[in-house]
């Protein structure tokens, strides 16, 4: 008998079925509940994979035109820029995820006009968000020590901000539904609108005026607003599964959205404050050659991240409809499935950097000593890579099932076992090479603890 017959019956969603609302079924959700996994996932896969390929041209597009402008306008833009990013991230992944997660999980229970009316509210979190960090941003944005460059960047990036939380938020309704195609289009028209857009605004063209680096603040607002309006209008035109619902907030609905996005957002933090506490810990062990040496081993763990995702919002999607409509069996074999393709290629990216990390330390220097750093962590973690994939992919797929608990335990116990297990191993043996087999475990554990947990059945438990 298998784990999931011994576990609880508790509902995962808490959104009740509307009188009246009989269960309708698209084509498209009769695929994910029915039809084969592995083409349906990789179908699914690509188009996400494009979107973070343009999203991270974004940012080196603009970084390339502003550089022009001489150094503080550079400077000026990279104090601004790790923010902006940090606020992609929740919009996008975390948040996103939830509303993604919401809107499957009624598609996949029959609900249809429950998940027209999450559009409504999906909208109605991240535009409330997007003022919210809008506010904050242009408040407490310019402190005295702010270039000035900074605050011409970031005023209008600030103001802007709300227009990215709307946008994302309804590339996540349509992605709730199993469509990645429109919003990867959307993102890449976006990018290709931005590359005439940003040096016309930046350095002049015609009767347009140069405005310099608060052109390229510009060029981003324009090109998001664009992108929010082929996206708007894809939904609002009656195109896309959901459609905009009737206008009554209903706190479920809400609740709904939030329980997922909300934590998610904790591990999207998490992730970045174990980064940062990392690198510290490097730099404190072996000094600035180590923190160059780990920094650009880690860069290859970073770059993972794209190639996952683009599994990831497909199994948020397939895990989320298919726990909708109480297919529990097969939405834990999706999400197994998706876990074992991402450890695949995780770990056979990992291992040829373990194998041959010159081929890609070199891209980026060849001092001495911060190769020597940087095979040394190759040599740990690359190897472990396979188990940074599974856990990450799985992390989406309990965004799809709405539970979050266990990823978020995973990620506190891999940040423990970094870096306090990587002090612990500094002062014992002040050895650098300890110290990455440390990391290289924390990273072992993040993957086997989150598939152990999802194999026993604990998305179905009711305080799992």
């Amino acid at each position: 008998m298998s784990a999931l017959t011994n576990v609880a019956a508790a509902p995962v969603t808490t959104i009740s079925l509307a009188p009246g609302n009989a269960p309708a079924m698209s084509a498209r959700t009769s695929r994910l509940l029915n039809g084969p996994i592995v083409p349906i996932m990789l179908a699914m896969a690509w188009p996400n994979v494009l979107v973070m390929l343009a999203q991270a041209s974004t940012g080196l597009i603009e970084t390339w035109f502003v550089s022009r402008l001489g150094l503080d306008a550079l400077t000026g833009m990279a104090l601004v820029f790790p923010g902006f990013m940090m606020m992609q991230m929740l919009s996008g992944g975390a948040m996103g995820g939830g509303i993604s997660s919401a809107i499957a999980r009624a598609l996949g229970g029959g609900r249809k006009a429950d998940a027209d009316a999450l559009v409504w509210h999906a909208v109605i979190i991240n535009l409330a968000l997007g003022l919210l960090f809008s506010l904050l941003g242009l408040t407490f944005g310019g402190s005295g020590q702010s270039l000035e460059s900074a605050l011409l960047y970031s005023n209008i990036v600030f103001i802007a901000t709300p227009v990215v939380w709307l946008m994302n938020a309804l590339a996540s309704v349509i992605r709730g539904t199993g469509n990645m195609a429109v919003p990867a289009l959307a993102v890449c028209f976006g990018v290709v609108l931005l590359i005439p857009l940003s040096p016309t605004l930046i350095f002049g063209l015609g009767p347009i005026p140069a405005m310099g680096v608060q052109g390229a603040g510009l060029a981003v607002l324009l090109t998001t607003v664009a992108t929010m309006l082929a996206l708007g209008s894809y939904i609002v035109g009656g195109w896309s599964l959901v459609r905009l619902g009737s206008f009554r907030p209903r706190w479920p609905m809400f609740a709904d959205i939030l329980r997922v996005g909300a934590v998610a957002s904790v591990s999207t933090l998490q992730t970045s404050l174990t980064i940062a506490m990392l690198t510290a810990l490097v730099g404190a062990a072996g000094g600035s050659d180590a923190v160059a040496g780990y920094g650009t081993g880690a860069r290859l763990e970073f770059l993972l991240v794209p190639l996952v995702f683009g599994l990831g919002a497909p199994l948020v999607a397939l895990v989320g409809t298919n726990i909708g409509a109480g297919q529990r069996e097969r939405a834990l074999r999706v999400a197994l499935t998706g876990g074992a393709v991402s450890f695949a290629l995780c770990e056979t990216v990992g291992l040829a950097a373990a194998i041959w990390p010159e081929a890609w330390l070199g891209l980026f220097g060849h001092d001495p000593r911060m190769m020597a750093a940087g095979v040394t962590y190759l040599h740990f973690a690359g190897p472990a890579y396979g188990f940074f994939g599974l856990g990450l992919s799985l992390y989406f797929a309990s965004q799809g099932a709405g539970r979050l608990a266990w990823p978020l335990f995973a990620g506190f116990l891999r940040m423990a076992i970094a870096v306090g297990g990587g002090w612990a191993a500094w002062f014992t043996t002040h050895d650098l090479r300890v110290v990455f087999a440390v990391l290289a475990l924390a990273l072992i554990v993040y993957g086997s603890v989150l598939v152990s947990a999802v194999k026993a059945g604990v998305w179905f438990r009711r305080f799992a």
